[in-house]
């Protein structure tokens, strides 16, 4: 028996992407591209579950799953997003919904979630499974956001009080830091506590964002105004209004991008592409970054008045190695979330691996420590987390930081912009790094974006 399910997008190629992908997995998969196009086939076809944007042309995800819940109870529902919305998961999974994916989305993970929700399509035990499921959303909830651990180190302490200082305003709050540092994080408990907690908080990831459609995604358009738009589409500023919009790495938007926005910002108006009416828009700002925007700024990358703009009032993210007495803290958080996502029942880790964990120098962060220890989780057979199942590169961290120090007291060696031999020194940080790009970018006192362009620039093969 192939199980039947419907894929609801607005975005045509997407859409088509993803049925051609589940239909090549097993299952008849069917697509629609608006509300009122599914509706119609939910009413003549039976399936066994939905996939649905949350943001459609003629509605909401929200709108959709309550029209599905209400026709057939035991459909499974399935919520995808651009963006991330901790509040509007745990609220679409109390309507019912099985799950909550943001995009990009992965492909294993997405098959994974399906087979998840097909396993828990069970008719006649949707009673008794109420208060589990209930239950599961309560404990999801607890443990979904990093914002509710707080840590104890300094660092952490200073953090917050900044946090609890700015966030009852409507200042705009630039959020400065590495990568994997918990800029989103930082943002949105800034939301929490504001008086904007009830209304939409809409996170975006400037990188991502093409300069052509840069536009539509932030304004919208009207059905037909261009090439390719057989919707209306809402854009993240109206999808945003009376709440926050987070502009991710905001230093990746191209300058004629940055206009549009700092137009915006200004007015408090959008003009959707095709569209003659202005709409008012009332949202707070806050951005972040992991490059330096005043360099940005000095060598006219970044225009100066969006960036005062944006930084009425600026919030540094710690890097994790800075949080020292928070470590153990934000293990046990990442293992508890990893035991949820993966259906495990690891009880801690060992001691030896603790002491791992404080001595490393955790070069990717939060990030990094969540990507470790949910691999740990997936790969332990025992109750505690053993060194065996760590990555390699937590046994080598004492040669590294040697060869680090040894590579900084030859400053001009790996100086980049003024080498004579660009490719040569960033092969040999590479080698030196042991091919892991955050290191490398460590030594050559960059930050990993530039890494990655120069790589690409010099066609290095890793």
């Amino acid at each position: 028996m192939k199980y039947k399910i419907l894929v609801i997008d607005d975005d045509v190629s997407f859409c088509s992407m993803l049925k051609t992908f589940l239909t090549k997995k097993g299952f008849e998969t069917s697509s629609a591209f608006s509300f009122s196009e599914a509706e119609q086939l939910i009413k003549k076809q039976d399936f066994d579950l939905v996939l649905t944007d949350v943001r459609l042309p003629d509605t909401d995800g929200v709108k959709i799953l309550q029209f599905i819940k209400d026709h057939n109870s035991q459909i499974q529902v399935i919520l995808m997003t651009g963006y991330t919305d901790i509040k509007t998961a745990v609220n679409a999974m109390k309507l019912g919904a099985f799950d909550y994916v943001s995009k990009p989305i992965n492909s294993e993970e997405i098959l994974h979630t399906i087979n998840q929700a097909l396993t828990n399509k069970i008719s006649d035990l949707e009673e008794n499974n109420a208060p589990v499921k209930k239950k599961s959303i309560e404990k999801s909830k607890q443990i979904s956001d990093l914002s509710v651990v707080k840590g104890k180190s300094q660092a952490s302490l200073e953090l917050h009080k900044f946090i609890d200082v700015v966030a009852p305003t409507n200042i705009s709050v630039l959020v400065i830091g590495d990568s994997g540092t918990g800029k989103e994080n930082i943002a949105f408990s800034i939301h929490q506590q504001s008086k904007r907690a009830s209304k939409p908080y809409i996170a975006v990831d400037c990188g991502a964002i093409p300069k052509e459609l840069a536009a539509s995604e932030f304004f919208g358009h009207l059905k037909g105004s261009f090439t390719g738009a057989i919707n209306d589409k809402i854009g993240h500023f109206e999808a945003a209004n009376g709440g926050t919009l987070f502009l991710d790495e905001v230093g990746n938007l191209s300058y004629e991008v940055q206009v549009q926005l700092l137009r915006a910002l200004q007015e408090r108006k959008i003009k959707p592409i095709g569209s003659s009416k202005e709409i008012d828009v009332d949202i707070r700002v806050i951005a972040a970054t992991n490059e330096d925007l005043q360099r940005a700024v000095r060598e006219g990358e970044f225009r100066e008045d969006l960036y005062h703009r944006l930084n009425e009032f600026s919030i540094k993210a710690p890097r994790l190695s800075e949080r020292e007495n928070d470590i153990l803290l934000f293990a046990d958080f990442f293992l508890k979330q990893s035991n949820v996502d993966l259906e495990k029942e690891i009880i801690d880790f060992s001691d030896e691996v603790k002491s791992i964990f404080l001595d490393y120098d955790w070069p990717g962060n939060l990030r990094e420590m969540r990507n470790v220890i949910k691999r740990a989780v997936l790969l332990s057979s025992l109750n505690y987390i053993q060194k065996e199942v760590l990555p390699e590169e937590f046994f080598n961290t004492s040669s590294l930081n040697k060869t680090t120090n040894i590579l900084l007291d030859t400053e001009d060696e790996f100086k980049l912009f003024s080498s004579k031999n660009e490719e040569n020194t960033i092969i040999t940080a590479l080698e030196k790094a042991k091919f892991n790009k955050t290191k490398a970018a460590q030594i050559l006192g960059i930050d990993r974006k530039t890494l990655y362009n120069k790589i690409k620039l010099y066609n290095i093969e890793l």
